[in-house]
């Protein structure tokens, strides 16, 4: 995944929440996606504009699991997102 600096929700999509877990839609596809508890602490993190470091360091205080793991599960996500055209990037620097 390139550098990211600053990720943006884009305004095509809409998100509900239904307790722990969410669902987004790309307004402009038509496409929903559903994101798992973790997934939507996530996304509301980078809704706040929190960077995908502090999102990680986050997920690491709040869950039990290992550094690299979180590292590796929100860039998948991040990146899941970037390719639906449900968050936005500009910048240097992830």
């Amino acid at each position: 995944m390139p550098a990211i600096e600053n990720l943006t929700i884009s305004d095509q999509v809409s998100f509900k929440q239904f307790a722990d877990e969410s669902v987004l839609l790309n307004l402009s596809s038509g496409t929903y996606f559903g994101l798992n508890a973790v997934g939507t602490r996530i996304w509301s993190l980078l809704a706040e504009g929190k960077s995908v470091s502090t999102v990680c360091d986050v997920i690491e205080h709040e869950y039990a699991s290992e550094r690299q793991q979180i590292e590796r599960d929100v860039r998948a996500l991040v990146q899941t997102l970037l390719d639906n055209h449900l968050i936005r990037a500009s910048g240097p620097g992830l």
